[in-house]
């Protein structure tokens, strides 16, 4: 187990073969080339990030990027993504500063975890260092609940609903479950790293027993494959529809956001900054 400050929780890893890490730099270069794009900043997503990888899991590879000034200049908008096809274990996209920054006003997750991966292949220190600052300034509460109570709703009636599950399901539900928990309690941007989420919204001594289930969920789910199944966990299963019934009864009530002006002041002094 990794340790932070104090000794977490929850087990975790995030692997990264040295032969992949050299294989996504080559990568970004080559966009770069192809493309006419700067890659602003480049990590890992999924669960490699997230901290519990299964020895076959693919590496999600995210990025933002910038165009050349002319590319801003057009009456028609042109593609704001870059996605390449999957080869071998890598699954590689990204989107463009003004496509990101839209998303950043609108407390898109997804985006919110790139910035927290805690494997960064590249980062452009001014931009990102402006771009992260303004990630915590606007981000809304009542979205980033919504969308994570949302989700823990979804994959727990789509995928937990069977005697036998796959492992990884039950993660996909507790992980959104901690993060709307951490807005709940603390109205801020949640950590992209599970054991993190649990090592500020689960209690060592109340939540022991869950904590010991989950630890053993996730020996299992970092050596199995990807498609592995077990049998219920039942202190597991417990925890989540307790936690869904509150979600449905107790919604979060929204914080004020200030405003979204200094959004496009930063798309402006970064596409100025690589208009050539």
């Amino acid at each position: 187990m990794q340790k932070t400050d104090q000794q977490e929780m929850l087990r975790s890893s995030h692997p990264v073969e040295p032969h992949m890490r050299a294989q996504v730099m080559q990568e970004l270069q080559r966009i770069e080339s192809t493309h006419g794009v700067t890659v602003l900043f480049a990590c890992e997503s999924g669960s490699r990030g997230w901290g519990f990888a299964s020895p076959d899991s693919d590496y999600d590879v995210r990025f933002i990027y910038v165009h050349r000034l002319p590319w801003y200049l057009t009456i028609a908008p042109g593609r704001d993504v870059i996605e390449l096809p999957i080869s071998g274990d890598l699954d590689v996209n990204g989107w463009d500063l003004r496509k990101a920054l839209g998303l950043l006003r609108e407390s898109n997750p997804t985006l919110l975890e790139w910035l927290g991966s805690p494997i960064v292949y590249r980062e452009e220190g001014d931009t990102m260092a402006q771009f992260r600052t303004l990630a915590a300034q606007v981000f809304s509460n009542a979205k980033g609940w919504h969308h994570y109570a949302a989700m823990a709703k979804k994959n727990f009636r789509e995928h937990l609903q069977a005697d036998e599950v796959r492992y990884k399901k039950y993660l996909y539900v507790l992980r959104p479950l901690l993060a709307a928990r951490w807005i709940r309690t603390q109205p801020g941007v949640p950590p992209m790293r599970f054991a993190e989420l649990a090592q500020h919204t689960l209690h060592p001594v109340h939540d022991a027993a869950l904590v010991d289930e989950i630890n053993a969920l996730l020996e299992i789910k970092m050596r199995a494959d990807e498609a592995a199944t077990s049998p219920r966990w039942s202190g597991i299963h417990a925890f989540i529809e307790a936690e869904l019934a509150r979600n449905a009864a107790e919604p979060v009530q929204p914080l004020p956001v200030p405003s979204h002006a200094t959004l496009d002041a930063l798309l402006h002094d970064t596409v100025l900054r690589y208009h050539r």
